[in-house]
């Protein structure tokens, strides 16, 4: 059984411009939140970190993860990645603040790939147009009516080429210096530009994902994202809403397909 060494990383706060401004300090302490969030899906690249040094390009291609955030990190707090072998080919995951309060947990693993999807050929959200709000029932009717699907390029650039300041703290598979491949935060990132190119959103948190790989994304590729509203829900005043995703490599493969939760309505504190 593959052991794992427990890992540590400075948080980084890779969606510091980003038009979600729940990564602002300002706006998210509106909210109640002690600075700015750091993103879930650099979060996820926290946990999926060994995998990717473990398994490499294997589990780029055929690689699994669940991540479920509990509580935020914030901008150059430490984070303590403990992940345990649970058999062979996985292992489970706890992501720690300095406090020692687990903020993350999760899986990851190498398996068989499930069947692999189709891609619908939805219509294209529109590139210029004013997107409607966020709200329930916007989303009810999205749900009925499909989202535009979107079309997003990998070229390397800065923040979204890194989970970590100092690129020479990632994997070099995974280093654009090194022509390599797409991290498994920028992928999953996908599915939050699925979203943001059919509503107008406010401050927003990304708060589960479970995905599957089926192939790496290289340089200069271009990404087919298509999605769906799968459930809308409300809980403790926030309202949720449940995105499934799957992106497909143009004129290629398919990518991953994602489940993904996030709260596109939050109750201010």
């Amino acid at each position: 059984m593959t052991s794992f060494k427990t890992w540590q990383v400075r948080a980084y706060n890779t969606a510091a411009e980003s038009e979600n401004k729940i990564h602002d300090d300002r706006v998210a302490r509106r909210y109640g939140y002690k600075s700015a969030l750091v993103p879930g899906v650099t979060v996820f690249s926290y946990l999926t970190h060994p995998a990717v040094v473990t398994w490499g390009e294997d589990w780029l291609d055929r690689g699994y993860a669940k991540i479920a955030l509990k509580q935020p990190f914030y901008d150059d707090e430490r984070v303590q990645v403990e992940p345990k072998a649970d058999g062979p080919s996985s292992y489970t995951c706890e992501l720690k603040n300095p406090q020692g309060e687990v903020c993350a947990s999760g899986t990851a693993a190498v398996r068989d790939l499930p069947e692999s999807p189709s891609l619908r050929n939805d219509p294209p959200a529109p590139e210029a147009w004013e997107k409607p709000r966020a709200t329930r029932e916007t989303l009810e009717r999205l749900r009925k009516e499909g989202l535009g699907a979107v079309r997003v390029p990998w070229r390397g650039e800065a923040p979204g080429d890194r989970y970590t300041r100092v690129l020479d703290d990632m994997p070099s598979l995974v280093r654009t210096d090194q022509r390599a491949f797409a991290h498994p935060g920028f992928v999953l990132s996908l599915a939050n530009r699925a979203l943001m190119a059919n509503v107008t959103l406010g401050p927003w948190i990304h708060v589960e994902s479970e995905i599957q790989n089926f192939s790496r994304l290289a340089l200069g590729r271009t990404v087919i994202i298509e999605s769906a509203v799968a459930d809308l829900f409300e809980s403790n005043g926030h309202e949720f809403a449940d995105l499934e995703v799957r992106m497909f490599l143009k004129e290629g493969p398919p990518l991953m397909t994602a489940k993904h939760r996030v709260i596109y309505l939050l109750r201010e504190s």
